[in-house]
């Protein structure tokens, strides 16, 4: 065997345990067993018509169980799933899928006429596979997904065969930039996964040793992210190493209510969200009626990608204490740069964390920084990381370095290492704001932006300013009926910050309008500053 790939592991675990619950969505349940059967029926409908080995399958869905059963078909298949942000408009559509070289897409039905009017822009898409969601019939040019699920009566393996070398393509559009596939080998990704599911199955890959540990029902986890990124998909691929259960909810706008109600009935183990997005309306439901729901089989809450509050997470353990709170830092293209872990009684503080036992923060000469120095750096972490963005030499160049005769990512996230050795995340450097010949990263003011009583959310953004070059607008999203005062939030800054980082002005929306992973789209949020100030 030629290192890890989830469709050897995943078809041994549905031969261990046939009857285990692999997915779940409100009435719906699928066993491991059924789970595999139907891969086996899409997989070869992706064969038949023409796929080859490595051709790219989008995912064009919301959450839902076919969202993790079609990957496992794409990896039985030796193909490559390729993500895709179901927020896009046509224009961005054709150019992932172009850029993918995508040959099929499994779409919601939401989306037909969408696809339909991009289809003759995609001429290498070939395939099109319908989810029914209720929302109409099965367009002539589709194949209905139930009917491809029930299409294969023996498993499905590929004549060109499959293995670790395999490629998952996660495209990120980060902050900046058109969207780029991270390149990632499933090897490499299974062996950073599979230890946190609970059963570690080691480094070399080993089928055997999978019939031999894999002998129970794993953890049940819930990706209240979007599984079209990164946190809700490796979460998911992550407990599924290991006979996991995911259940993903109906609704398609995030419900505090609806989580929590799914977390009492299925004994939910592990969630994965991003940040204050989710985890203040979780809070907030729990506040307002304590004692409602059950919290206790929750092991674990991950988050990753935007920094959570320290008065959030504490408010969280004062509901359950038995919680782990996990705030991963790592991105698309970078694994395991640092970890900040809460638990009832600890504490720790927003943007702050624990190195990666693989990362460093180097400086633009390629030093070290050193422990409390004030120097700031570049975050880069080694060992099992992405081949590189696909089909972009020149980016993958930039971000993925030989530093001392190894291969690190570095992909942009600035830090600098405090005198106890943790690191202070600043942000990335392609939203920096330059005012009066100062960096400031947009990410600092932001979380003391998110402390003052007033406000929910909040982006620090630079605008145009004769004087100083760009100044430091904050936009702020306050809670329902508060009132938000703009001398009282700049002071409020001012007495936390250096007085460079408070903002000049600050504008008034009704929503940040985050992304349903919980990022913010800088650009977007600056034309609306810009806009309130009569400066477009």
């Amino acid at each position: 065997m030629s290192g890890w790939n989830f469709a050897d592991v995943w078809e041994v675990v549905a031969e261990n345990l046939p009857d285990a619950p692999a997915q779940v969505q409100g009435d719906r349940r699928i066993t491991w067993g059924e789970m595999d059967r139907r891969a086996d029926g899409v997989a070869k409908v992706l064969l038949d018509a023409g796929a080859a080995r490595q051709d790219k399958v989008a995912h064009y869905l919301y959450n839902c169980p076919e969202y993790m059963e079609s990957m496992f078909a794409v990896f039985k298949a030796g193909l490559a799933p390729v993500n895709t942000n179901y927020r896009y408009a046509e224009d961005e559509l054709v150019y992932l899928w172009d850029n993918a070289d995508a040959v099929a897409v499994i779409f919601h039905g939401c989306f037909s006429e969408r696809c339909d009017r991009v289809r003759d822009r995609v001429a290498s898409v070939r395939t099109w596979l319908w989810v029914d969601d209720g929302s109409g019939p099965c367009p002539p040019w589709a194949v209905p997904y139930e009917e491809a699920a029930a299409s294969a009566s023996e498993r499905t393996v590929p004549a060109h065969g499959r293995d670790g070398d395999d490629l998952l393509l996660l495209y990120t559009g980060g902050t900046t930039g058109m969207p780029k596939g991270v390149m990632w080998r499933l090897d490499d990704l299974f062996v950073y996964l599979n230890p946190p599911s609970g059963v570690d199955f080691g480094v070399e890959a080993d089928l055997d040793k999978v019939r031999e540990l894999c002998v129970r029902p794993g953890r049940v986890i819930v990706p209240a992210a979007p599984l079209m990124h990164g946190t809700g998909m490796f979460t998911a691929l992550s407990a599924m190493t290991s006979a996991g259960c995911v259940v993903t909810l109906e609704g398609r706008s995030f419900d505090a209510t609806e989580l929590l109600d799914a977390i009492e009935r299925e004994g939910v183990n592990a969630i994965a969200w991003v940040g204050d997005a989710f985890a203040k309306p979780v809070l907030r439901a729990l506040d307002d009626q304590p004692g409602k729901w059950d919290l206790s089989s929750v092991i674990l809450i991950v988050s990753s990608g935007v920094m959570w509050g320290e008065e959030t997470k504490q408010g969280l353990l004062r509901h359950h204490g038995g919680m782990l709170l996990s705030d991963g830092f790592s991105s698309s293209e970078a694994l395991g740069m640092g970890t900040a872990l809460t638990t009832a009684g600890g504490e720790t503080k927003t943007a702050k964390f624990a190195l990666g036992p693989n990362a460093r923060v180097i400086t633009e000469d390629g030093r070290d920084v050193v422990a409390g120095s004030g120097e700031v750096g570049r975050v880069a972490v080694t060992g099992r990381q992405p081949v590189g963005y696909y089909k972009d030499a020149e980016k993958s160049a930039a971000t993925f370095l030989m530093i001392d005769g190894k291969r690190y990512s570095v992909p942009g996230d600035y830090a600098t290492i405090e005198a106890d050795g943790t690191i202070t995340l600043l942000g990335r450097g392609s939203v920096c704001i330059n005012t009066g010949g100062e960096k400031v990263f947009p990410e600092e003011v932001e979380e003391v932006l998110k402390l003052h009583p007033s406000i929910r959310d909040a982006v620090a953004v630079g605008v145009p300013d004769d004087k100083f070059g760009e100044a430091i607008t904050a936009v702020v999203e306050p809670f329902p009926e508060a009132a938000v005062d703009e001398g009282d939030v700049i002071a409020h800054v001012k007495g936390k910050l250096a007085a460079y980082k408070a903002p000049k002005r600050v504008v008034v929306v009704e929503s940040i309008q985050r992304a349903p992973n919980g990022k913010v789209d800088y650009k977007g949020v600056k034309a609306r500053a810009l806009e309130a100030l009569g400066l477009a």
